[in-house]
């Protein structure tokens, strides 16, 4: 199952350079969703209203997750029958949320991630940013390794699961117990000239153990002794008085002064630093990182399902050859959340491979057609939909569309930069894809916009996938289906405000003089200003 997992995302530790970064994942076009298409349908707002992890490490994940998702069907099966079993077994749940708890404390995975990654200055350095720490990394490496070492001996006390995801996903936290890593944690480590050793691998071997703190009570014990017979010995052999090695004393005192950077410096350079790096490079800390991630993300999940405030569902993931997606009371989950008034909409994209959205500007057009995406991307990373009930095939591929304000870079003009992204979107699209389009064409005349978006539509039904155009241009929404291709659909309004509900039909009106007026921009309003502007 983590290997699955693995050949989809890489390991954070391999990712991360400075420490750990939350927001370190990109959409990559590789994983389904290009930068343009996340910005538009909003992933980072997306991010924040479904997150509920613990640990940053699981906030990590979410957060790649959403911006990389998920297109293998039995891994996205396998997360919601782990969320189905934490539902029906309240025991578990709590324990894990215990053990995800226990992990974020702030002296316990923030220390983990100083030891890997943080410079640590000695006494008599001066911080100069974050990754900076006063003093020689002892805080760091116990707290550190106390994270991981309280993690897996919590994961071993859980109650047995059953669903592959999650017995998976404890087993390796349990099963660091038998690795390196774990020995050097939990100690003693070891250190020849040319290595660091675990208790086992010493065997009969010299090697000076680490303690991680300054106090070593050999090195003392030592320097008494020492101390001592030069008290006694001394004086015989410099032939001095009592009184003259009195004196000799001011000069020996300095060594004690010397005794904490010496020991703290030895330790953090020959102990410490290397420890660090055989942890960022440990396949076996990668996989335990991995595993807690994605326990703390499926408790996010459930969070969220339960805060919502409104019915969700783990869809029904359908194995199909081009994309579907059947929909009842689905909700935005930004907007929706804990809002009692969120007006819901049923979709069924199933029979027609293309859908035009018509109405007024402010009827709820592009709020459907963001719920849309943002559901089929919450389904794609094992979690809850808001919606009653959801019936859906995995995209392998979610394009969104919107227009853009043109640039001064763009010296082909608007209607030309538009035409290239639809272009690129077009040909990247399979029938397992869904196209969101806002709108076609625009930067040109009516006749020829109406003509070139005929074309183009009529290129995405060919195509297969599963395709949707928002348009006030009801007359090419009319040619369209005079073919019989695609199916219509409205905002409705009553009188001259919007239900947001989506119906059937086409929409004839456009309201423009209703917005006008409401920003103060109508005829009267223009006449008005006028006279006001007249002595």
């Amino acid at each position: 199952m983590l290997e699955k997992l693995s050949n989809h995302y890489s390991p954070f530790l391999s990712q991360w350079q400075e420490g750990a970064e939350v927001k370190a994942s990109r959409p990559s076009e590789a994983g389904g969703l290009d930068p343009a298409t996340a910005d538009t349908m909003e992933v980072e707002a997306l991010f924040d209203a479904v997150d509920g992890t613990r640990t940053l490490i699981g906030q990590a994940t979410l957060h790649r997750s959403l911006t990389n998702p998920l297109t293998d069907i039995d891994l996205i099966r396998a997360k919601q029958e782990a969320l189905r079993e934490l539902q029906a077994n309240d025991g578990l749940r709590r324990d894990l949320e215990r053990l995800v708890e226990n992990a974020a404390h702030p002296e316990r995975e923030s220390e983990f991630y100083k030891l890997l990654y943080a410079f640590f200055l000695g006494l008599a350095g001066t911080p100069v940013n974050s990754r900076e720490i006063k003093g020689f990394g002892y805080e760091a490496y116990l707290n550190g390794t106390r994270f991981i070492l309280e993690t897996v001996d919590r994961a071993k006390q859980l109650p047995t699961a059953q669903s592959p995801y999650l017995k998976t996903l404890i087993a390796t936290l349990t099963d660091f117990a038998a690795s390196r890593s774990h020995a050097l944690m939990q100690g003693p480590a070891y250190r020849t000239e040319k290595r660091l050793l675990t208790k086992a691998e010493k065997g009969w071997l010299p090697a000076i153990r680490f303690r991680p703190s300054l106090f070593k009570p050999g090195l003392i014990a030592a320097g008494v002794g020492g101390l001592l017979l030069a008290w006694t010995g001394l004086p015989a052999l410099l032939n001095l008085s009592r009184p003259a090695l009195g004196v000799a004393w001011l000069f020996l005192l300095p060594l004690g002064a010397v005794y904490t950077p010496i020991v703290g410096t030895y330790d953090r350079d020959r102990f410490i630093y290397p420890l660090r790096k055989t942890f960022r490079e440990a396949t076996e800390v990668h996989s335990l990182l991995e595993a807690l991630g994605y326990l703390d993300e499926l408790l996010s999940f459930l969070r969220f399902a339960d805060d919502f405030g409104h019915p969700t569902c783990l869809p029904e993931m359908l194995d199909d050859g081009h994309h579907r997606f059947l929909g009842r009371d689905l909700r935005n989950p930004i907007l929706g959340k804990a809002n009692p008034d969120y007006v819901p909409n049923d979709i069924d994209l199933d029979t027609h491979r293309l859908t035009f959205i018509t109405g007024p500007n402010s009827g709820g057009k592009t709020a459907f057609c963001k719920t849309l995406a943002q559901s089929q991307l919450l389904a794609q990373i094992g979690g809850f939909v808001p919606a009653r009930e959801a019936r859906l095939t995995v995209a392998d591929r979610i394009f969104y569309q919107a227009p853009e304000i043109s640039h001064l870079s763009d010296r082909e003009g608007r209607f030309a930069t538009e035409l290239k992204h639809t272009k690129r979107i077009f040909l990247a699209t399979t029938p397992k894809s869904l196209v969101i389009l806002d709108e076609l064409a625009e930067g040109t005349t009516y006749e020829e916009r109406l003509k070139i978006s005929s074309d183009i539509m009529e290129g995405f039904h060919k195509k297969g996938g599963t395709s949707l155009l928002v348009t006030h241009n009801h007359e090419l929404v009319d040619q369209l289906i005079e073919r019989n291709i695609g199916q219509p659909k409205q905002v409705e309004f009553v009188g001259d405000r919007p239900t947001h509900r989506l119906i059937d039909g086409i929409s004839r009106v456009s309201h423009a003089d209703r917005v006008a007026k409401e920003v103060g921009f109508s005829k009267e309003d223009i006449e008005r200003y006028l006279k006001e502007e007249k002595p």
